[in-house]
């Protein structure tokens, strides 16, 4: 457990709705008075607009990209992640190492190198949900957003499902079926919280 806050993490392949239940679980937490911080990776700083940039001008080399992940990831740690954590704060995150170890797997890298390289500095979540769901199901939930990336086909997806897989055996992960409703996913994500942190079920005393 991370010293004072909770450090919750949401993964999960392209269309899976991960980023939806983040959210909601950050504003429902919020509403109930309790300090939390709401983070995505990759940042909108120096080193992550310029992974995000790279979708648009032209795909990075594997090794360019992923020099851009760590660096981003370093400073989302200095900066946000464990200050928030020593302040007592809940942060919750969409996507981290894990998206890295799935995504940069897909590319050709070892996810169990790229996993020590991360947790050699970046602490490890207290509950980490992985929202699994068919690649092809995926794929169709993703094709309205715009044009396809090479990490919108097929193959590729079906490497990262299986390394997002590959870490539900975790003590603190939890596989979500994603083909639920929004509303059923948020009130699986709830009762799970409540479960590993009975304090963030009530509502916070205000001092």
């Amino acid at each position: 457990m991370n010293a004072g806050g909770q450090l919750i993490v949401f993964e999960g392949i392209d269309g899976s709705g991960k980023s939806t239940q983040a959210r909601l679980l950050a504003e429902t937490l919020q509403a109930r008075g309790h300090r939390v911080v709401f983070s995505q990776e990759p940042t909108q700083g120096k080193w992550g607009r310029m992974v995000r940039d790279s979708g648009i001008t032209g795909r990075l080399s594997p090794q360019e990209e992923l020099d851009l992940f760590h660096q981003d990831r370093a400073e989302h740690v200095t900066n946000l992640i464990a200050p928030a954590l020593a302040r007592g704060e809940t942060v919750i995150l969409d996507r981290y190492y894990f998206s890295t170890m799935a995504y940069q797997g897909a590319r050709g890298f070892d996810p169990a190198i790229l996993r020590a390289i991360n947790e050699a500095f970046a602490p490890l979540p207290d509950l980490l949900f992985v929202f699994d769901l068919q690649v092809d199901t995926a794929l169709a939930r993703v094709g309205g957003r715009g044009p396809s990336t090479e990490f919108e086909k097929r193959d590729s997806l079906q490497r990262c499902r299986e390394i997002f897989l590959s870490l539900t055996d975790e003590p603190f992960a939890q596989l979500i079926d994603a083909t639920q409703t929004t509303g059923q996913l948020h009130l699986e994500v709830l009762a799970t919280v409540h479960r590993h942190f009975p304090q963030l079920a009530a509502h916070a005393e205000q001092g």
